[in-house]
């Protein structure tokens, strides 16, 4: 597994995470986390368009 792909993984797993207690109990930073995934779902797109090569 690659840098791009790990970090992707992680990022959006914590910022789904950061978006799903937000919900639960809204703090001010809540909206930190959509763009948290935001990079990583573009991280993951980066890390995988250069398997097929």
């Amino acid at each position: 597994m690659n840098r791009e792909r790990t970090a992707a993984s992680v990022l959006t797993g914590l910022s789904l995470f950061g978006y799903l207690v937000g919900v639960v109990a809204p703090y001010p930073g809540r909206s930190a986390s959509l763009v948290g995934l935001m990079v990583g779902v573009t991280l993951l797109a980066i890390g995988t368009g250069g398997e097929g090569a």
